[in-house]
């Protein structure tokens, strides 16, 4: 049972990477991964999460109020994702691919315990 799950999360990694949710920094991060620390990529993607999920929700509340000061949200983007003017349409698909990103990644440590 363990080889069939380690099969999937293997098939499931390379479905990430071909779907480009995952890139080559995701396998140097796997490299650096060894059995002193075995859960290395797992603490980091969660320490990403953790403090990427007060962006997200600095973001949201900016963006709930009006109006707008254009200069923070350029910052704060610029803190999660990169620096982006067109700050409303992006966020949402930023947040979108974040939501996608993350359930897939979670499924992914799951089996691969």
């Amino acid at each position: 049972m363990e080889n069939q799950t380690k099969r999937q999360a293997a098939y499931m990694k390379r479905s990430l990477l071909d779907q480009g949710y995952l890139d080559e920094q995701f396998i140097h991060l796997e490299e650096l991964q060894d059995d002193a620390n075995p859960n290395f990529v797992e603490e980091v993607v969660k320490l990403y999460y953790t403090d990427s999920a007060r962006y997200v929700r600095n973001i949201e509340l900016a963006l709930e109020n009006g109006p707008y000061d254009f200069a923070r949200l350029d910052n704060m983007m610029y803190q999660f994702k990169g620096s982006s003017s067109r700050c409303r349409n992006i966020f949402q698909e930023v947040k979108q691919e974040y939501d996608t990103l993350k359930t897939k990644l979670e499924t992914y440590f799951q089996m691969e315990r």
